[in-house]
């Protein structure tokens, strides 16, 4: 089982916060030889709807020092993971999980900026120090 991000826990709190029930830690998935663990999989009850809203989470913290090539393994283990939720699990939706600074500092950036509109990423932007979300794009 590969090792926890170092915001790990802040953004497993953070979902808390917003009324979401941790439900894998980490969401474990099989595809025929291969095997992922996206850091989180949780789920709400949308009332009005009498329906549940599913999500996986991957968490990513950015602080090697080349942050570029911290998105390319990011950008492409976030693609990989998003097919194989769609083969297992279709009814999660993925996010990836930056922490406000990076989401300021880097994505920002022209590149990271056209990578998410190119591959529909959708993310959670998360304040570390509340351990709360701050926003979510989609």
């Amino acid at each position: 089982m590969p090792a926890k991000d170092v915001f790990h826990k802040v953004v497993k709190s953070a979902l808390e916060k917003d009324g979401w029930t941790i439900t894998d830690d980490p969401l474990s998935l099989q595809l025929e030889d291969d095997q992922v663990f996206i850091d989180l999989g949780a789920e709400r009850l949308i009332a009005a709807q009498r329906d549940h809203e599913k999500i996986a989470v991957e968490i990513k913290s950015f602080l090697a020092p080349s942050s570029l090539s911290e998105f390319h393994t990011a950008l492409g283990q976030f693609l990989n993971y998003r097919i194989v939720l769609r083969e297992k699990q279709p009814e999660r939706v993925l996010y990836l999980a930056v922490n406000l600074e990076t989401y300021n500092d880097f994505f920002s950036r022209q590149l990271p900026k056209l990578s998410i509109q190119e591959y529909q990423l959708k993310m959670i932007i998360f304040d570390p120090v509340q351990e709360e979300i701050v926003k979510w794009t989609k």
